[in-house]
């Protein structure tokens, strides 16, 4: 309710929606189901990124968080206006490196992203 995640806290992590309670997500399922998710293409100010909001097939609500070329370009540029050292992606092996040329387009925008 309110785009608030309502998961259990989690003890190893000690906070709620991390990351121990949820599962990883290919990058393309995520851009697949992003556009007919219940909530559509939603962003979080304070963590520079986007999130959706879905019902699976049997009801339950789920909140999936995840990078773009627009957070992780957020994330490059403020790295390089502190003179840090470089940045990171969780995994790049999530994204989808089919021969699609929409997933080709997808793939190459996140990773021109990383270099501001």
């Amino acid at each position: 309710q309110d785009h608030v995640c309502s998961l259990a806290k989690v003890p190893f992590r000690g906070a709620p929606c991390s990351d121990a309670a949820g599962s990883q997500v290919p990058y393309a399922t995520i851009m697949k189901q992003v556009n007919s998710s219940l909530s559509g293409l939603l962003w979080d100010e304070g963590q520079k990124a986007p999130f959706y909001e879905y019902k699976d097939s049997v009801g339950q609500f789920h909140q999936v968080w995840f990078d773009d070329p627009h957070s992780i370009s957020l994330k490059a540029a403020y790295v390089k206006s502190r003179g840090l050292r470089g940045i990171g992606m969780w995994n790049g092996n999530s994204l989808d490196y089919s021969r699609e040329a929409v997933a080709e387009q997808q793939t190459q925008a996140m990773w021109q992203a990383l270099t501001p």
